[in-house]
């Protein structure tokens, strides 16, 4: 029996077991869309991790206050210091040459209301180099004044959904709103923007840094971001901040300094592993689909003996009859796998639709990995079942 024989004999079992066949190729493809979905969710939350701090550009240091202590682990949010980060300490550092701006930053809730309208926000305090240094632009407007570090101005910039639900979508240039006991003066709104590692542009009041002072009563910084110039030696830059700090905190170096590539490749390095485990479970309904495949080809087994019978009575050999069974396998997984990619590619097409944002995508070798363990597990399931058929004997089958 030549190979174009085994295909289209089997071809004839799967038309005579139309539900056998649909089920077993449902199994398999599922587990190979999942396969394909679970890593595409996973890598597109990489990459989307990798664009958000790109927008940021490559020449940013972030300070935070308090000294990470223990070794290894991750990147530190916060630290714990005996003394804040101050306006003080922001300026001594932008006096480096290297520097090309700062932006200390105060951060807190505050509840924001216009007229009867109110909302709770995230409240940030800062000075002018903070729009450049997070990459945002103004849909209209002006932003905050050059002297927002010496001067407490009752001035504000709203994103664009707190525009929308306080004022209704009108123009809120020169209107007034309410930061708890504060009125400040709206002068921009955000340009759409979206989420920001985290933050919803769109969902925040920002004001001058010493009005953020004022309204939180308290001048310790949440963070400075440092924006530099080319620079060959980052690491020289770095140390002359430390040494600043250190000089200015009575010789105790209580601040962490970390770059974006840092930040980045922490990120990089908890998805890449987190992809690689959620494919590790969806390739287990593949598992699942090959443990089904064998009970039903061992059924198959039994319910064919007298075909089986009549083809070694005929002269098929051994190995043909095992080749006959593995082929069948192998076929069914191959034609399933194709489909579960071909679905797997639709939804990621409407995901992309819905959720453009994200931007989902499917990486090549997700589809490698997933037919590869489809068709392995289709090998090793029917190996067991083929050998019982290859065995049958028939003489006894002829019998009855």
């Amino acid at each position: 029996m030549k190979s174009v024989d085994v295909l289209y004999f089997n071809l004839q079992v799967f038309t005579r077991h139309r539900w056998r066949t649909g089920m077993l190729a449902f199994c398999v493809a599922l587990g190979v869309a999942s396969v394909v979905l679970l890593t595409s969710l996973g890598e597109s939350a990489r990459r989307y991790v990798q664009r958000e701090f790109a927008l940021l550009g490559n020449d940013l240091l972030i300070v935070l206050p308090g000294k990470k202590q223990t070794s290894g682990g991750g990147v530190p949010i916060y630290g714990t210091s005996p003394r804040d980060l101050t306006l003080a300490d922001a300026e001594h550092i932008s006096r480096l040459a290297a520097v090309k701006s700062v932006a200390p930053i105060i951060a807190g809730n505050g509840a924001v209301s216009y007229k009867s309208r109110n909302r709770d926000v995230i409240v940030i305090g800062s000075t002018s180099g903070f729009l450049q240094a997070r990459n945002l632009s103004l849909a209209m407007g002006s932003g905050l004044p050059d002297d927002a570090a010496e001067i407490a101005r009752a001035v504000a910039i709203i994103g664009s959904k707190l525009q929308d639900e306080l004022f209704l979508g009108q123009n809120p240039l020169g209107k007034m709103l309410t930061v708890d006991d504060y009125r400040y003066q709206v002068i921009g709104v955000l340009a759409e923007r979206g989420e920001s590692l985290g933050l919803d542009m769109r969902d925040m009041l920002i004001l001058p840094v010493r009005s953020a002072e004022a309204l939180f009563n308290s001048p310790a910084l949440f963070r400075i971001l440092i924006e530099l110039h080319a620079v060959s030696d980052r690491q020289a830059v770095i140390e002359q901040i430390y040494q600043i700090v250190k000089q200015r905190h009575q010789n105790e170096e209580d601040i962490t300094i970390i770059t974006q590539q840092t930040v980045m490749q922490a990120f990089n390095h908890i998805l890449v592993t987190l992809t690689a485990i959620i494919g590790l479970l969806a390739a287990i309904s593949l598992v699942v689909a090959g443990i089904l495949i064998m009970n039903l080809s061992l059924i198959s087994v039994q319910q064919r003996r007298p075909e089986i019978g009549l083809l070694k009575a005929l002269g098929a050999s051994h190995k043909l009859i095992q080749k006959i069974f593995v082929w069948e396998s192998l076929m069914l997984v191959i034609v399933a796998s194709l489909i579960g990619l071909l679905c797997a590619q639709l939804i990621i097409f409407a995901a992309n639709q819905w959720l453009p944002i994200l931007q989902f995508v499917a990486p090549i070798w997700s589809h490698a990995v997933a037919l590869s363990v489809a068709i392995l597990t289709a090998l090793v399931f029917s190996w067991l079942p083929a050998k019982q058929a290859a065995i049958v004997s028939p003489v006894e089958v002829l019998r009855g």
